[in-house]
């Protein structure tokens, strides 16, 4: 059997990490790549027997692409500490696992979310799909601050079960990971675009919002689809203000 090492990103994640932790138990080795978190997730890291590797944080696609070298076996699957591996999708694994030479060199997983304690059937999150078993020796993270993927030499396939996640936490605690991504992209964004206009403060978000709401019908999954077209639209405008600052200091910098 194909030897697998289970990567989890953390930071301050003791209300789920024990969840995740649990669902990849079957793997040869657990490895928590943690931020300096500062509430009781290393304790729980390390009763569950998982090593433990700490580096400050700067963004996704850089922590997992420093871990990734540090395990100990080539086949990764790697999980977010708010994300289970549901019980048909441990044994899809475990039976890929047991084949002696894999034609793919990764697999797309796609995602089942739950968001406000309720399962998200449209809403834009109904192809949800992130490439998280795969060979360390042909796949990185591209390098991009936010909605990083994988990039692999080789072939990629695709799992036919889901993986859980459970992306809500508290209201509070999602506006501060809308606000954190919009920073974050607005970055990537800056390389892309020279001049901002009233397009992108008024017609973007608000096509976001349509978009999620009615083309990608969030108006069937309820309150919640629309909780997530609104933030969805709040997350594209801060992410032009965030790119607003950057110019405005940029070009203070030059002067």
């Amino acid at each position: 059997m194909i030897p697998v090492t289970a990567i989890i990103p953390t930071y301050n994640e003791e209300d789920c990490l024990l969840q995740a932790l649990k669902s990849v138990a079957f793997a040869d080795e657990v490895l928590v790549v943690d931020s300096f978190s500062t509430d009781r997730t290393l304790e729980i890291a390390k009763s569950f027997g998982a090593k433990i590797i700490q580096r400050e944080f700067e963004y996704p696609a850089s922590q997992k692409n420093w871990a990734i070298p540090q395990a100990k076996h080539p086949w990764i699957l790697l999980l977010d500490a708010d994300e289970i591996v549901s019980e048909p999708l441990k044994l899809e694994v475990q039976s890929f696992l047991q084949k002696d030479k894999p034609t793919k060199s990764g697999f797309w997983i796609y995602r089942e979310n739950f968001f406000m304690g309720r399962k998200v059937m449209y809403s834009g999150w109904q192809g949800d799909k992130v490439i998280r078993l795969f060979n360390r020796d042909s796949c990185r993270y591209e390098d991009k601050f936010v909605h990083e993927e994988i990039v692999s030499t080789g072939e990629i396939g695709f799992l036919k079960e889901k993986l859980i996640h459970n992306t809500y936490k508290s209201f509070d605690h999602y506006l501060s990971k809308i606000e954190r991504y919009a920073e974050w992209q607005s970055k990537d964004y800056d390389k892309k675009i020279k001049k901002l206009t009233p397009f992108h403060f008024i017609i973007k978000p608000t096509f976001r919002f349509i978009k999620h709401y009615w083309f990608q019908r969030g108006f069937l999954d309820g309150f919640v689809g629309l909780i997530i077209a609104a933030l969805q639209s709040y997350g594209v405008l801060l992410r032009y203000v965030y790119l607003l600052r950057i110019k405005l200091e940029s070009n203070e910098n030059r002067t």
